[in-house]
């Protein structure tokens, strides 16, 4: 890391390469093999390379490396269990809305949630993964089997109508 901050390329990539298995081997050894460990490994390689300006060579680096990666997997680990709380709960109100006389409120402030039952299908599906639950696109493309293109567009054309509807509503 030393020879790193200091300007050279070539053993900073080795110093990364061989983080990216100490990492993976450390985070595997304590959660097992969930695919939420690669992204919480690319955080914590993030999270190295924007503090390698902090690290002091004169001190041992094993405590500086594994506190930034005890806090950036705590940090992955909690956004994940949010998004998926929050798919979770969307999933179930789905079904609620399915089911004859199920209403919801959404947190669009509409308590009836007839805004977003006046989207179609694949604008409503993709608006509440990006806007409300906050996935990223990519990750909405992921989900939905789709091009982040589609996704984009869908988005846009999601948010147009929606803006209409309100007009419509006087909101």
């Amino acid at each position: 890391m030393a020879s790193a901050q200091s300007g050279n390329e070539s053993d900073y990539r080795q110093l990364l390469g061989e983080l990216t298995v100490v990492v993976q081997k450390f985070l595997r050894s304590r959660f097992g093999n969930r695919p939420v460990i690669e992204d919480c490994v690319q955080e914590a390689l993030i999270a190295v390379h924007q503090a390698r300006h902090t690290y002091n060579p004169k001190r041992a680096f094993r405590p500086w490396l594994f506190a930034i990666v005890r806090n950036r997997t705590i940090d992955t680990l909690r956004k994940q269990q949010q998004r998926d709380n929050v798919a979770s709960q969307y999933r179930r109100e789905q079904e609620v809305l399915t089911q004859p006389g199920g209403q919801m409120a959404y947190p669009l402030g509409v308590a009836d949630g007839t805004l977003l039952r006046g989207l179609s299908d694949q604008h409503r599906e993709v608006l509440v993964l990006t806007k409300i639950i906050g996935f990223s696109i990519a990750e909405t493309a992921k989900k939905l089997h789709i091009s982040e293109s589609a996704v984009k567009v869908r988005v846009h054309r999601a948010v147009g109508k929606l803006r209409k509807l309100m007009k419509e509503d006087g909101l």
